[in-house]
């Protein structure tokens, strides 16, 4: 087949046309469908349609009489939604069902490339760009020295400070720091490295021999868990080396693609692990939970949801059979770049477990290269072969002295370090009464600034029950239940301020959308001390929950005068100004109230003569007292007390 010329095949990809008569779609059409002399000068829509290719087994389709014939994009879209709708009918898979394939056996190794928390690059004395103000992005190329660009002449000056984040995350893995430690040069061309070689440590890393500690609630695969009293899941780190990043691509739609060297040269550790891990959920616990030690030891603060933490892994498979040998090899490996989610890591290796497995039963061999993935699909794509340690050509870097790390310098960050995750997360559970879920999840979001402004509000309300009048109120006990209530304002209602109904509102009222503004030191748009304030009013009982509410989303969505926020008293004065507080009906007027209600339903009576109390019913009743009443002025527990003691005297009269 000749070339085809670059407008006939626009044309065909843009809208359909196809006219080329050397085109093998066309060659395998019958003879009458691109004879000429058959169409009509009006009848070249009707010729595009049936140039469409057809699905196989499906003869061509004829527009209904009258109507124009759809363009081949339009045929495609409609295509996909109907598979779409076809797979939504099938029944998904769950999670745990996807961990493994009965007969064959998945291996994975990863490696984590986290950027450290530095003020410097890795070689230069460029600044790096703020990992909190995201809101003013330093303009493209502004943060970049002579050496970032490769200007011959220059050479690399090792920053100093970027060794200590380095060091405190080997030893957060604990791994075991190098006295000597040295940087190799690892050659390839892109357009993002300008000197044409990355400076790396290959011989001699910083850090080996570590492990990461994984357990249940870390979210591994169940076939992981360990029993009730054995050891927790140990996956070995191979070693953590220190190296430069790469430039910031920008692609546009016409093909051209723009360079930013403001990330040129920052400094990256590298974590590879061994290949441990033989279920798809592990993999992504293990990132998870680098990503909170590195947290935890101040070495990297900006995880994968802000781009400072990506993952590649390395996926193998083999029959079970075959590695009961002695002489057993793992699979050949392929190795997936650049993903940036937990879900990422572990959908990828699910899809590129499942396509090795299917191409070694049809008789196939997987070949070694570099795979790409994209949020969303189902499938891994090939982007390059695989290059080997030949290819890279590594050699020793002649301008870089050696890393000289003295023990005392270890064990003095070491000394320093603070609360591991997993002691926080048991703190969390055992002091503050969180659950393990909520523990974590707090842990978790806005890379611990959500942990942050816990305990800050925390704080704050102690502080405020502890100041109150009656002191003898305050007791362990009373303080717990303010602890849990806090978190579940913090991780379920403070989330609700950014769901879908309420950006609606927002825009409903010519607001833009906005994120709570939690940062990693535990400030947010709502502070601490009016969410404190909020939180004491609720916990004493003094307004009811969906007037609290409703305070929170009045300050969110700019509702509340400026005069109330961020002020001592000012969320008081506030309920004081619009007659908010929590007056409770008398037992009198909870008792005709009751009354009423059980006028109008009496019918329910009849089940509260069984021998089972109907728990239901009763919450049914107590229901209509909170519609039928002043909402704000009823308690749900007096009222039910209340209820089941009007009914019971009614059963007592029918008796």
């Amino acid at each position: 087949m000749g070339r085809i010329p670059t407008r006939e095949l626009s044309s065909y990809l843009l809208t359909g046309r196809l006219f080329s008569r050397d085109c093998t779609r066309l060659q395998r059409l019958p003879s009458r469908n691109i004879c000429k002399q058959q169409f009509a000068a009006g009848e070249s829509a009707q010729r595009r349609w049936n140039h469409t290719a057809p699905e196989p087994g499906q003869s061509t389709t004829q527009p209904p009489p009258g109507q124009p014939a759809p363009h081949l994009r339009k045929i495609l879209k409609d295509q996909a939604k109907a598979a779409k709708a076809q797979a939504k009918g099938k029944k998904k898979r769950s999670s745990a069902d996807n961990q493994t394939v009965p007969g064959w056996e998945l291996t994975v190794g990863i490696e984590i490339h986290a950027q450290l928390n530095t003020d410097r690059k890795l070689f230069s004395p460029a600044p790096l760009a703020s990992t909190e103000d995201n809101t003013r992005a330093p303009a493209p190329n502004s943060l970049v020295a002579p050496f970032d660009l490769a200007i011959p002449g220059t050479q690399p000056l090792f920053q100093t400070a970027t060794l200590v984040p380095a060091i405190r995350a080997a030893v957060a893995l604990n791994c075991a720091v190098q006295p000597v430690s040295r940087f190799d040069r690892k050659h390839y061309f892109h357009w993002d490295q300008p000197s044409g070689y990355q400076i790396t440590q290959y011989y001699a890393p910083l850090a080996r021999d570590g492990y990461v500690e994984l357990r249940a609630r870390d979210g591994i695969a169940t076939q992981d868990v360990p029993a009730a009293d054995g050891e927790p899941l140990r996956i070995r780190v191979k070693q953590v080396q220190m190296e430069q990043d790469t430039a910031k691509t920008l692609a546009r739609p016409d093909g051209v693609h723009w360079l930013d060297f403001n990330r040129c040269g920052a400094p990256l550790v590298e974590i590879i692990s061994e290949p441990d891990i033989h279920h798809p959920a592990t993999a992504a616990a293990f990132v998870r939970k680098v990503q909170m030690l590195l947290g935890a030891a101040d070495a990297c603060v900006v995880g994968m949801e802000k781009g400072g933490l990506r993952a590649d892994v390395n996926v193998s498979v083999r029959r079970v059979e075959d590695g009961k040998t002695s002489s057993a090899k793992l699979g050949q490996r392929t190795e997936i770049k650049n993903l940036f989610s937990f879900k990422a890591v572990e959908d990828a290796i699910i899809a590129e477990r499942d396509r090795q497995i299917k191409l070694l039963d049809e008789g196939g061999v997987v070949q070694g290269e570099t795979r790409g993935w994209s949020l969303g699909s189902t499938e891994t794509r090939r982007l390059r072969g695989k290059e080997g340690e030949v290819d890279y050509r590594y050699m020793p870097d002649p301008d870089l002295s050696p890393v000289l790390v003295d023990q005392d310098v270890v064990d003095h960050l070491k000394s320093t370090m603070g609360v591991m995750p997993d002691q926080e997360l048991d703190d969390l559970v055992s002091s503050y009464g969180l659950s393990e879920k909520d523990a974590m999840s707090l842990m978790l979001l806005e890379d611990g600034g959500r942990l942050q402004f816990y305990y800050k509000t925390v704080d704050a309300l102690e502080q405020k029950l502890q100041s109150q009048g009656d002191t003898t109120k305050v007791t362990a006990d009373n303080l717990l239940q303010a602890r849990i209530l806090t978190a579940n304002w913090i991780l379920h209602v403070l989330g609700s301020l950014t769901s879908d109904n309420n950006h609606r509102d927002r825009a409903a009222a010519g607001l833009s959308e906005r994120d709570l503004g939690v940062t990693s030191e535990g400030d947010a748009f709502i502070s601490a001390d009016d969410l404190a304030d909020i939180l004491f009013f609720l916990h004493t009982s003094r307004i009811r929950q969906g007037t609290a509410k409703d305070l929170l989303f009045a300050m969110f969505n700019e509702v509340m005068p400026e005069e109330y926020i961020g002020v001592p008293g000012g969320i008081e004065r506030y309920i004081t100004d619009n007659d908010l507080w929590f007056a409770e009906l008398s037992p009198e007027e909870y008792s005709e109230l009751a009354e009423s209600v059980l006028d109008e339903e009496e019918h329910v009576l009849k089940e509260f003569m069984g021998a089972r109390y109907p728990q239901g019913k009763l919450m049914f009743l107590v229901g209509m007292m909170m519609k039928s009443g002043a909402r704000e002025r009823i308690d749900p527990a007096t009222a039910q007390n209340v209820m089941r003691d009007v009914v019971a005297r009614r059963l007592a009269t029918l008796k």
